[in-house]
């Protein structure tokens, strides 16, 4: 079991080498790449080296159980450690997705349901910021449309590590976590709006995207229309006077992207590229897991946004995963941004996935 780690073990030990050399960090670039492989070969290294020394001490432990009973004690606690140390190095191995060290941004969309709907939208921008506020994460609203109620029609928000782009540890950053959250929220509840306290069905929808640099997409000059146009909405005396506002257009795909928020026509300019070029990374792989059918089964369907992903039931302090069964009464904690349970459910599902098509 496991002989292909031997392989990743040698890998390590050669990066170790590179990255011990002052000559490879005069290429920075080349010294980050080879820094992040290190990193995630680190974990698998580690324990499978647990994994080989728990089964040397199993055996020797064994040797000595016939003449002494202590020893065979020792023999099922070391068999326990083996048998833990298994199951998280076939965790390790399982694939992993190359986007998940990305930042994102998060775009929350009122649906159904007019003014109530728009209030949910708010609900679920609170939980994602306290819920980025509670891991650690920096969070920055690009856009938002507000609704008269206080709600959001559109809110596109930008949610990265605190190092910058890329997590700390394999697994934590942040679209390995958020990446469950893209679908279709629905809630149901009596809205503020209800003279009557009759419940209501409404949803949201949600969309992340792994936040792209400029060398993950490539964008030519010649292929962007970019219109400008008077801003709507609050923002000071500037708006409806200039024509701040900032819309992108890509030509080929058809993509657009605008922001309105910033002061400054170039500061909208710069904001809608970043969501243009995160759109177009999102539509490349798309289009990458198309082509990978068999690779796609395997995985918790994340980014469908036709489906039903989630319910909140407020007069029950619900909340349902559909797609992977799972339920709670702590409602009111998850609306405040404990949401580590729910992804954590997604995020077990998808492994449990992965190792069963492996």
């Amino acid at each position: 079991m496991f002989e292909a780690v031997e392989e990743l073990v040698g890998e390590h030990a050669d990066l170790e080498k590179k990255l011990a050399d002052p000559s490879v960090h005069a290429d920075q670039a080349n010294a980050r790449k080879l820094n992040k492989r290190y990193a995630e070969l680190t974990p698998i290294v580690g324990t499978y080296r647990s994994w080989k020394q728990t089964g040397d001490d199993i055996e020797t432990a064994r040797e000595f159980a016939a003449d002494d009973p202590d020893f065979a004690a020792e023999v099922k606690v070391l068999e326990k450690q083996r048998e833990e140390l298994t199951d998280r190095l076939r965790l390790l191995l399982v694939p992993r997705d190359p986007s998940d060290d990305k930042d994102v941004i998060l775009e929350i969309k009122a649906g159904a349901g007019g003014d109530e709907s728009a209030l949910f939208a708010g609900d679920l921008l609170r939980m994602y910021l306290r819920y980025a506020e509670r891991v650690g994460w920096k969070t920055e609203i690009i856009d938002a449309t507000e609704s008269e109620l206080g709600g959001y029609k559109d809110v596109q928000v930008a949610v990265k590590t605190k190092g910058g782009n890329g997590a700390t540890e394999p697994g934590q950053g942040v679209w390995a976590r958020l990446k469950y959250e893209g679908g279709v929220h629905r809630v149901q509840r009596v809205p503020a709006t209800e003279s009557q306290g009759r419940i209501h069905t409404s949803a949201a929808g949600v969309l992340v995207t792994p936040e792209a640099e400029e060398i993950d997409v490539e964008i030519n000059p010649n292929d962007l229309r970019i219109d400008v146009y008077r801003s709507s909405g609050p923002g000071g005396q500037s708006v409806n006077t200039t024509d701040s506002a900032v819309r992108i257009t890509h030509l080929p795909t058809g993509v657009v992207a605008s922001c309105q928020n910033e002061k400054s026509q170039l500061q909208n300019k710069e904001q809608a590229l970043r969501i243009l070029r995160s759109r177009l990374l999102a539509i490349a792989q798309e289009e990458a897991e198309r082509s990978a059918a068999d690779a796609r089964r395997s995985q918790v369907r994340t980014v469908d946004r036709s489906e039903k992903i989630r319910t909140y039931n407020y007069p029950e302090n619900r909340i349902s995963d559909h797609r992977v069964g799972f339920k709670a009464y702590n409602l009111d904690q998850v609306l405040d941004g404990d949401l580590d349970s729910v992804i954590q459910a997604c995020v077990d599902a998808d492994a449990a996935a992965k190792l069963s098509a492996a």
